[in-house]
């Protein structure tokens, strides 16, 4: 019987005091083969995943004063893909049930997860090794032999990192920007609680010698690229607002960390736009204001501010729907401050011998505005965009933007029902 139970990270909290039906807070990782996937082979191969990862096999639970979780005996099952992207996976009527699913859809196999669990880089450790394990059970022979990636302990894979790496120090400095009255964006929103997800491919070799022919990092080249697609939709009343980029941080890049749990923050960086940028004006200006909001002390004072509260006595006491509250409030707060998401997961690292057999990652977040995630596999560059929005102005435009630069792009989405 399962015996082992942790309250949830600072993070998780977050994330459970604002769920929605348009946005359950799940992210969803994604790796699509040479060939269909073999549901007796990915069951067999989520089962070992599951041995791997004990500190996925839990339920979440509502205590008087927190939210926990408890491992739970209960086998994931691997199932065809029937419901959308992102679809809820925590809520009243989804109660004691793990916190991720595994599904599949011809060639594709995708991992979901409630943020609670984990973020994104955590979850796409999991994905890499059911990966895998089921490449192994499929081609034991071609791949006999071949390791496994670099996975930590069971212990500092479960592990707490925020608490583990407190310091209490909070000083660092925030750019003069991030206080301006911020644009958020505009448009009625998909019926019915919809999302649309927008899949985009590039080529990662044409995208970073662009980037660095501007003397600027990919991620800012696209982000200015998306602050420049936002400006143009603008209403002229509100070009004195900022356009400000929010870009989640893996602190696994800071800390001697090998946790699978949640272990990130968020920078912001803003521009308020004169109407003379060009995009390479722009992204010089955000690499600039992003290089020095990741400088380490700055990062670590986030780091710190955010756990603070964890450590206040006077806290720890107080009803956990009074907790929710504040937190949902202040969660708010820091949602009218952004006006986009932008989150670059990086190159997905895959061992030369399996490279054969997948052809590429994907990742989308579940988001009620406009989230963009980025990963890159081989040559292949995917912006995997949310949209809780009827329009696709903004989306129209930062694809003609990249188009404009001579990027070649290839563009898909789901259906949505507009009523």
């Amino acid at each position: 019987m399962p015996d082992t139970w942790y309250k949830v990270d600072n993070v998780a909290k977050v994330f459970l005091a604002s769920v929605t039906r348009r946005d359950p807070r799940v992210f969803r990782v994604s790796c699509t083969l040479s060939e269909p996937v073999d549901p007796g082979l990915l069951d067999a191969a989520l089962a070992r995943t599951a041995r791997e990862y004990p500190q996925f096999q839990v339920t979440l639970h509502r205590g008087l004063f927190w939210h926990y979780l408890e491992s739970s005996d209960k086998h994931p099952r691997a199932v065809p893909e029937t419901l959308p992207p992102c679809a809820a996976i925590y809520g009243r009527e989804l109660k004691n049930d793990l916190l991720y699913r595994v599904s599949y859809y011809h060639d594709r196999i995708n991992v979901e997860m409630f943020h609670a669990l984990s973020d994104g880089n955590g979850g796409m450790m999991f994905l890499q090794s059911l990966v895998y394990n089921y490449l192994q059970l499929k081609y034991p022979q071609a791949l006999a032999g071949v390791p496994g990636g670099e996975r930590a302990s069971e212990e500092e894979s479960g592990q707490d990192s925020f608490r583990q790496y407190y310091t209490g120090d909070a000083a660092g400095q925030e750019d003069p920007t991030n206080r301006k009255p911020v644009y958020r964006m505009r448009g009625l929103k998909l019926p019915y609680d919809q999302v649309q997800f927008f899949e985009g491919h590039l080529s990662a070799a044409q995208v970073l010698a662009k980037a660095r022919g501007m003397g600027v990092t990919l991620t800012s080249f696209l982000a200015a690229a998306q602050m420049l697609a936002v400006y143009r939709e603008m209403p002229a009343l509100e070009r004195s607002r900022a356009v400000s980029v929010s870009l989640p941080v893996n602190l696994r890049n800071y800390y001697d960390s090998g946790t699978a749990r949640n272990f990130f923050n968020s920078v912001r960086v803003s521009w308020v736009f004169t109407g003379d940028e060009t995009l390479e004006s722009l992204a010089q200006t955000f690499d600039f204001k992003l290089r020095r909001a990741l400088r380490q002390e700055n990062v670590m004072a986030r780091m710190n501010g955010y756990e603070k509260l964890e450590h206040i006595p006077a806290v720890k006491p107080v009803p956990l729907f009074i907790k929710n509250a504040v937190v949902n409030f202040f969660n708010r707060m820091e949602a009218s401050k952004v006006t986009v998401t932008l989150s670059n997961m990086g190159r997905i690292p895959v061992q030369q011998e399996l490279r054969p057999y997948i052809k590429g990652f994907c990742a989308f977040c579940s988001s009620a505005s406009l989230f963009t995630t980025v990963c890159s596999y081989g040559d292949d560059l995917v912006l995997g965009t949310t949209s809780a929005y009827r329009g696709t102005a903004v989306l129209k435009n930062f694809y003609r933007i990249l188009a404009d630069e001579g990027l070649r792009v290839t563009l898909e989405a789901t259906e949505v029902q507009l009523g």
